[in-house]
């Protein structure tokens, strides 16, 4: 029962734009979100040490796993939501979009959020893939909301490269599929995770291999690995700022998910090394496109989305050492850097409409001149870049002394000349937005309280995660288990 109400909710606010055409319906989508997230702490709590939550007559599955990433959606969409009431109003007020365009953005970003929490509660990884299948679907309308050159392109962008994706991801569903059934699996029952992961070791290890290395190669596509990762930093710096927080924050990491899942799977068939050598390679040759490309990077919104291909290339490494601390750490990761991008992407769509460009060098003395939309970009980078006392910095060193226990140093030997590099071309970057001093001594109107509320709550979040990680740890550690032996 509440496994789908967490699921009816988002849609229920979807609903609210069609019945309420105005600002009151953005905050009945703020309201249903926080509802939504309150209800995803509580199956946490429910699923620490407890058997796993069921629903819709045994479609919907909460173990510790899906909880955690229930309450990581729920955060950023509760965090997108509330900006977005801003963004849209802004946005119609300036003549930028009709009304009715801006009940179909409410909608969409509504379906948005409830097709990721089926990707996570779904019993069945064949339905996980349909409701992957349905992000990109709704993402490919939202990526194209302003209907601008940029925006058509980057749209069709994603469309296509994220539809080899999902279809690689589908031959590789369907192949795991087939070994489920030639294993003694009921059709009906043959892709349901439990089922899977009992006759792991019976499934057939030459079929198996090809069907993960195509479900990494299809599900990467969505979470920006290389080498399918070009859609990314089009789509983020052309969606609407929410829907780049959404998508960054949480999208990636949903797809990451299904990774996971079908990661327990292979190594029960086959033992850890055919996934650690796979995940390795993209991990690592995805931090180095990342390190290269922010090098010469001279848009913010850009910045930040191939600061998100670093990110994932991280989570890839820590979970290719596979061991329960890497994959609390993993979790840890996922839920710092959701929150410290959505920040950022929420930040940068203030900036953006302030200064009219999203050009590095067309932004210059922002903590001087706007000293609450600087302040926030400046510490969300540098809890992004990974520095005390902020989460992702516990979460590489827990990541990092996993790598080392289960013989990885070498790669994140590799990893942290990567990550210096990206912190040299970030720190370059931010200097010259940040820094400086202004061409008029007058320090502009900073934006609303209810505005700037939300996104220091969401850096202060990521501060106290970090420095207090006991109330996480105990999820963390159960959730880790789940997909490790």
């Amino acid at each position: 029962m509440v496994l789908d109400m967490i699921l009816a909710l988002p849609l229920l606010g979807g609903a609210g734009f069609v019945a309420w055409r105005n600002q009151a319906a953005g905050w009945i989508a703020v309201a249903v979100n926080g509802v939504a997230l309150a209800l995803g702490v509580w199956v946490a709590i429910r699923a620490v040490g407890n058997a796993p939550l069921s629903g819709a007559e045994g479609l919907l599955r909460a173990d510790a796993l899906s909880a955690f990433m229930v309450v990581v959606i729920g955060t950023i969409a509760l965090l997108a939501s509330w900006i977005g009431v801003r963004t849209m109003a802004v946005e119609v007020a300036g003549g930028r979009c009709t009304p009715r365009r801006a009940t179909t953005y409410g909608v969409l970003v509504q379906a948005f959020v409830a097709a990721m929490l089926l990707a996570v509660l779904a019993a069945n990884v064949g339905v996980l893939w349909v409701a992957v299948e349905a992000t990109t679907i709704i993402t490919v309308f939202l990526v194209g909301h302003r209907r601008t050159r940029g925006a058509l392109e980057a749209s069709w962008k994603y469309l296509v490269i994220c539809s080899v994706g999902i279809a690689l991801a589908f031959f590789g569903t369907v192949l795991v599929y087939l070994c489920a059934l030639h294993a003694g699996g009921h059709s009906a029952s043959a892709l349901d995770w439990t089922s899977l992961m009992a006759r792991a070791r019976h499934l057939d290890p030459s079929v198996l291999r090809l069907g993960f290395a195509l479900i990494v190669l299809g599900y990467g596509t969505k979470v920006g690995l290389v080498p399918l990762h070009s859609w990314l930093p089009d789509a983020h710096s052309q969606a609407p700022a929410p829907v780049s927080a959404l998508m960054s924050g949480v999208l990636l990491t949903v797809a990451f998910y299904a990774i996971l899942r079908f990661k327990a799977v292979t190594d029960a068939a086959l033992g850890p090394g055919f996934s650690r050598t796979l995940l390795v390679v993209v991990a690592l040759a995805s931090l180095a496109v990342a390190a290269s490309l922010l090098l010469t990077q001279r848009d913010y919104k850009r910045m930040l989305a191939y600061h998100s291909i670093e990110h994932m290339g991280l989570i890839a490494l820590g979970a290719a050492a596979g061991i329960p601390l890497a994959i609390a750490g993993v979790l840890l990761h996922i839920f710092g850097h959701g929150l410290a991008k959505s920040v950022l992407f929420l930040t940068s769509g203030e900036i953006m409409a302030a200064e009219g460009t999203s050009r590095i060098d067309g932004v210059h003395a922002l903590l001087a001149r706007r000293p609450t939309l600087g302040g926030v970009f400046g510490i969300g980078l540098v809890a992004l870049l990974g520095l005390p006392p902020f989460s992702l910095f516990s979460s590489e060193l827990l990541m990092a002394r996993a790598e080392f226990q289960a013989g990885l140093g070498w790669a994140a030997v590799v990893a942290l000349v990567a990550m210096v590099v990206i912190f040299v071309a970030v720190v370059g970057h931010a200097r010259h937005m940040l820094l400086g001093a202004p061409s008029t001594p007058e320090t502009l109107a900073p934006p609303p309280a209810w505005v700037a509320t939300p996104l220091v709550m969401g850096l202060i979040a990521c501060g106290l995660i970090g420095i207090f990680a006991w109330p996480l740890s105990g999820l963390l550690e159960a959730a880790a288990h789940v997909v490790t032996p």
